[in-house]
């Protein structure tokens, strides 16, 4: 017999998503609702996050900035950081606060750094740290994806959330693009020394967003994790398997786009209209890329689909030194566009993979005597526990990026960071194989909502 939630103001009570008669008399679009705010929330956050990107290829004398590529590297690389320490605080408020509560602060806290950037941005002589300041204050865009993908997790049926959790990802990521974007046509219209523009245009947006959340956004019970869920979690071997194969996916897709346009103004002496002209397309495919590896790991299963990712950025890595080698613009260009599309797809796939892993161990708890309605609840809860890890964890990558990138530019070439990465790739294949579904034990009954997601991992 279906359970209709109870609402009390903000809150839903008795929320359960498995519920396939209430999810067809309503369910279904209130949790669309939430989807569609959180994602939007998770998108001006990821453009504030990277905000940084576009903002250091204006710093020119031509402005009263003048910084050397080691010192915009790492001014990139310092919001990633930041962003990956948040994000298990941030994971954890919304257990604790509720999604809608959280989204409405954690949105109306963006204007912070992106206030600061605008008014410091073009004001020559100003000292390098306070733009480190700025740039770590901006990793707070970072930290909202792990609340953001936890609460969507939350409102969604196991069936749909290799979707879900693709197209929350997926408007963050275009957050990389979107930014970029803006960048773009500030020096169509503007010139290179109005860099204040890109960051004040996000500054309405930012607000109504804010209130679109606190107008249409739900606090639901379910997002509650069990006391202990998180330090669960990170005993668990799987979480770090999950990790590591994250830092490979959304750490390069973070990493590249932070890093793209200061890679290509160095590599080919572009100006920086010339840089952001080609750095958006990259982060843009990969960013609808993302939902598509959910929907394929749906349908063909998240090892298969993360395997064959991993394997297309190995071959992908191999072009990019032969094209630095070469000196071949096209090919470099071409490259990372791919890169950013396997990305995507590695991304989705992957974080498909951690909803799957557990629903499995909780049919395992069915077939030797556990409650089926507790161990399913228990997967739902250390499925954000290890979103929430992984995505801290995985950011990380987009920092070592950043690093690599400024390591090898020291000694004169690209080729050392692309060899890197492509060794990661090779351990991350390695580290798939450990993921990699056994037997089911003697008597196995699949149960009728985990079957789906049993055999697809």
């Amino acid at each position: 017999m279906a359970h209709t939630p109870a609402r009390q103001g903000s809150r839903l009570t008795g929320w359960d998503p498995e519920d396939e008669d209430a999810w067809h008399r309503g369910g279904h679009r209130m949790a669309r609702r939430n989807l569609v705010l959180s994602a939007l929330a998770e998108h001006v956050g990821f453009s504030v996050w990277s905000l940084w990107s576009v903002l250091v290829l204006f710093m020119s004398p031509g402005i009263g900035l003048d910084f050397g590529p080691d010192r915009k590297f790492l001014l990139v690389a310092t919001p990633t950081v930041v962003g990956s320490l948040l994000r298990l605080p941030y994971a954890r408020a919304v257990t604790r606060f509720g999604g809608r509560d959280w989204t409405v602060f954690s949105t109306a806290l963006l204007l912070l750094p992106t206030l600061a950037a605008a008014y410091f941005v073009q004001r020559p002589g100003t000292p390098f740290w306070v733009f480190l300041a700025i740039g770590a204050l901006a990793g707070v865009g970072g930290g909202g994806f792990a609340s953001s993908m936890t609460n969507v997790a939350a409102f969604y049926p196991r069936r749909l959330q290799g979707w879900a959790l693709g197209v929350t990802a997926g408007a963050g990521n275009l957050g990389v693009a979107a930014v970029q974007l803006v960048g773009l046509l500030v020096l169509s219209a503007a010139g290179d020394t109005h860099p204040a523009y890109v960051a004040a245009g996000y500054l309405p947006l930012i607000v109504a967003v804010a209130l679109l959340a606190a107008w249409k956004m739900d606090n639901v019970d379910t997002v509650r994790a069990e006391p202990g869920a998180q330090r669960e979690a990170v005993r668990d071997r799987r979480t770090w398997c999950i990790s590591l194969l994250y830092i490979g996916t959304f750490g390069s897709f973070i990493g590249y786009g932070f890093a793209f346009g200061l890679v290509l103004r160095h590599e080919f002496a572009l100006t920086a209209r010339e840089a952001v002209g080609y750095t958006f397309l990259g982060p843009l495919l990969g960013a609808f890329s993302r939902p598509l590896g959910g929907v394929l790991a749906d349908r063909l299963g998240s090892a298969r689909v993360t395997f064959w990712a991993f394997l297309g950025m190995a071959a992908g890595t191999g072009v990019l030194v032969a094209a630095a080698h070469d000196g071949s613009f096209a090919l470099f260009v071409t490259g990372f566009t791919v890169l950013f599309v396997l990305t995507g797809l590695g991304n989705g796939s992957t974080y498909k993979m951690i909803p799957a892993l557990f629903a499995r161990q909780a049919e395992h708890e069915v077939t030797v005597g556990a409650d089926a309605d507790r161990a399913f609840a228990r997967a739902r809860r250390l499925t954000g526990a290890v979103i929430a890890v992984a995505g801290a964890v995985g950011v990380l990558g987009g920092t070592a990026v950043n690093v690599a990138f400024e390591l090898s530019y020291t000694g004169g070439s690209p080729a050392p960071a692309f060899l890197a990465f492509l060794a990661y790739y090779a351990f991350c294949l390695a580290v798939l194989r450990t993921l990699r579904p056994g037997r089911a034990p003697a008597g196995y009954a699949p149960h009728p909502d985990a079957a789906k997601e049993t055999s697809r991992v």
